[in-house]
């Protein structure tokens, strides 16, 4: 792999990790909001979060696609460290979102 190839590769990672962490952290906040049944709060957190989750996935995405069309990359922890993040604070996501619920119900709201 070049050093262009493998910059490339890093920043990729780099953007992954960065959004990832991005909602990671909006999701801890939302998670404070709906402890304090700010619902309204917590849900635009998740909804910041769901888009860094997006952003994050079309950056993996375009290196699977250059993968797929053939060309391909040395192994790079860096880039499966990224992938792992994103994977984690995906689980996350779907977790925050039924603590929420689960919250929503002890408040006696609809879910």
């Amino acid at each position: 792999m070049s050093e262009q190839e493998e910059n490339e590769l890093i920043s990729v990672a780099m953007k992954i990790i960065i959004h990832a962490g991005d909602a990671r952290n909006q999701l801890v906040e939302a998670l404070n909001f709906a402890k304090q049944f700010d619902f309204f709060a917590a849900e635009n957190l998740i909804q910041k979060a769901e888009q860094n989750i997006v952003l994050a996935h079309k950056a993996q995405t375009s290196v699977i696609q250059e993968e797929a069309s053939g060309h391909s990359f040395d192994i790079s922890l860096l880039f499966i460290h990224a992938q792992d993040t994103l994977m984690t604070i995906n689980s996350e996501l779907r977790m925050t979102k039924e603590m929420i619920d689960i919250l929503k119900i002890v408040k006696g709201e609809q879910i």
